[in-house]
């Protein structure tokens, strides 16, 4: 193809791009007029009154759920199942710390077990000295 005839092309685009735009806009302005023609004084009348029902009804059960509280009542009642179910949570937490405390206190060497670093009593020792215990310590005392 020659450069004229891809030039000749774009202007044939461009004329068919402005006639659709043209179609539109007439297009547009036809379904404004009629939709303005299709509002009548008796039809504006009717739409009017159902409208005016229609908030009349639901207006009232607005009010209700707004102004009875009766959705302050439905998250009072969410967070009070909330702060039953974070007491419960917190309650195992303190006893699954108590047992982990138990199982380190029966873990860690004593007495004859202790070697010549550690002192006799586990008490003497700060938590955060004591071993660590291993899956191995665990099984040996019969733990895991």
């Amino acid at each position: 193809m020659s450069f004229e005839s891809l030039i000749e092309k774009v202007r044939q685009a461009e004329n068919a791009l402005e006639a659709r735009e043209r179609q539109t806009a007439a297009d547009w302005r036809q379904a404004k007029a009629s939709w303005r023609d299709l509002w009548t004084p008796g039809r504006l009348l009717s739409v009017g009154l159902v409208s005016g029902f229609l908030v009349g009804k639901v207006e009232p059960a607005r009010r209700m759920t707004r102004g009875s509280g009766a959705l302050q009542l439905i998250s009072a009642v969410a967070g009070l199942f909330a702060g039953g179910s974070a007491q419960a949570a917190a309650g195992d937490a303190e006893h699954a710390a108590a047992k982990a405390q138990q199982t380190v206190d029966a873990v860690t060497p004593t007495g004859a077990d202790a070697d010549a670093t550690t002192p006799s009593s586990a008490a003497a020792v700060p938590p955060s000295q004591r071993p660590r215990p291993t899956p191995e310590s665990l099984r040996a005392a019969g733990l895991l």
